[in-house]
């Protein structure tokens, strides 16, 4: 995938937030600030991207997201759960109507907590207490392949659920 295919894909999700007047925060994590240039690409993103992040470690992640201390006791990092908590966290913070947060390993090599390269959990968070998650698994130790593929993968994931979303 090139940014200029990943762009096409955030317009998308871009285009359905502006058309429902709804605005978004990110949280990027191994995609490494790609979700957020497939969606700033847009002219005009500035009507639905609110702001948003790259935690990788965990003092940022307590900067950016700005939680109570032990908001996330019990939590993985690389799961679902992980990933729709921190979705939570990044909506409440900017106080945007949707949140969206990836967090994974893109290789190569194991990550600390054991992921495998290439494992990345999604989460989107949005209005009226929608949520939706999945779990991207490429196989690949290729970091640059896999930060595109989880980056993809988050922006349709968004892109389906707002399109999905009740008016």
């Amino acid at each position: 995938m090139t940014l200029e295919e990943l762009a096409a894909v955030g317009a998308r999700a871009g285009g359905l937030l502006v058309a429902r007047g709804q605005t978004l925060a990110v949280v990027d994590g191994a995609t490494g600030g790609l979700m957020s240039a497939g969606l700033l690409a847009m002219p005009g993103a500035s009507r639905f991207y609110s702001g948003g992040g790259i935690i990788y470690t965990l003092k940022g992640r307590r900067l950016i997201l700005a939680h109570e201390p032990g908001a996330l006791r019990g939590l993985t990092s690389a799961t679902e759960e992980y990933a729709l908590a921190q979705a939570d966290l990044i909506r409440a913070r900017y106080d945007a109507d949707w949140g969206l947060a990836e967090t994974g390993a893109a290789g190569p090599g194991v990550h600390p907590l054991g992921v495998p390269s290439g494992t990345s959990a999604i989460g989107v968070v949005g209005p009226d207490g929608l949520r939706a998650a999945i779990t991207v698994r490429t196989g690949s130790e290729d970091r640059l392949s896999n930060m595109m593929a989880f980056a993809a993968a988050a922006l349709t994931l968004l892109a389906g659920t707002v399109a999905n979303a009740a008016h």
